[in-house]
């Protein structure tokens, strides 16, 4: 019997309407589906995909809710189901050439993921498996520790001051313990490791202090004797500047005579004037046939 997506059991974060399509999303989810929670987040960290950032922080919240609201840790959980879910898509155009326009599809999709705790099984042998890497990493800082203490040993008695011993950082390491997350107890403290006081140098004496040697007087030179005042010597008389020549006189601008303009003629000749024409052409007319003849 199949259960419906909204009926499976475990702790759930949905994401709505990531603006990246649903094709890139499900590449990411198919490689942490099933898996357990650390190794799902380690995986997501250094994955390269443009999804895998996104995938991740919807999976911390997964885990948060499943922490703070189911009171479940975060260790015992896995990747129950994953899936992505299309969502609307917005429709832009571009302008092309001859008049044309081409579509844009800017896709959107809603990612869920679902976190379920383990089988009591597979919890066992976790916890099996983190006892057995901790026994061994106690054994490895045992195990240094004891060298340490040995080379100690071989040091002589003189010298012993001037090294760290290191008792409190060995017993800080002993109580170590890596407890899983969200079962952490506050760290234990370590002592801080006594340092040897540094030798200081011998003080050396302050120099006696020398008194101030008195500076001689200077002596001072003989009093120079003063010059004998000069006579002051007399001025030399001013030469006067020579006279200025008077400028000479300009020419009076001879008159034009200002020449009478012609009187206008009057438009119309009287009576007298057109008699006085007539008789001076009849003179001239008997004049030249007489001489003709």
């Amino acid at each position: 019997m199949t259960v419906k997506t909204n009926e499976r059991p475990g702790t759930r974060a949905v994401l709505r309407h990531c603006q990246m399509s649903g094709y890139k999303a499900r590449e990411v989810l198919d490689l942490v589906r099933g898996l357990d929670y650390t190794r799902a987040v380690e995986l997501l960290d250094h994955s390269d995909r443009g999804a895998a950032p996104v995938v991740a922080k919807l999976l911390r919240s997964a885990a948060s809710n499943a922490e703070h609201n189911d009171g479940q840790f975060p260790e015992e959980l896995y990747i129950a189901s994953c899936f992505v879910d299309e969502g609307p898509t917005l429709k832009r155009f571009r302008p092309r050439a001859r008049g044309r326009a081409s579509r844009i599809r800017k896709r959107t999709c809603h990612v869920t993921i679902i976190l379920a705790r383990m089988p009591e099984a597979q919890i066992a042998r976790l916890k099996a498996r983190s006892a057995a890497q901790n026994a061994d990493r106690r054994a490895r800082r045992v195990a240094g520790a004891r060298r340490r203490a040995l080379a100690l040993e071989a040091i002589p008695a003189g010298e012993e001051s001037a090294v760290v011993t290191g008792e409190g950082a060995k017993e800080s390491e002993e109580n170590e313990e890596r407890v899983p997350r969200g079962r952490e107890t506050a760290p234990a403290k370590r002592t801080p490791a006594k340092k040897a006081p540094a030798k200081r140098p011998p003080a050396k004496a302050a120099p006696a202090k020398k008194a101030p040697v008195k500076a001689a007087p200077a002596k001072r030179p003989p009093a120079k004797a003063a010059p004998a005042k000069r006579a002051p010597a007399k001025a030399a008389p001013a030469k006067r500047a020579p006279a200025k020549a008077a400028p000479a006189k300009k020419a009076p601008a001879k008159k034009v005579p200002a020449t009478a303009a012609p009187a206008k003629k009057s438009g119309a000749p009287t009576r007298a004037t057109r008699v006085i024409a007539r008789i001076a052409k009849k003179t001239t007319r008997r004049s030249s046939g007489k001489d003709k003849s």
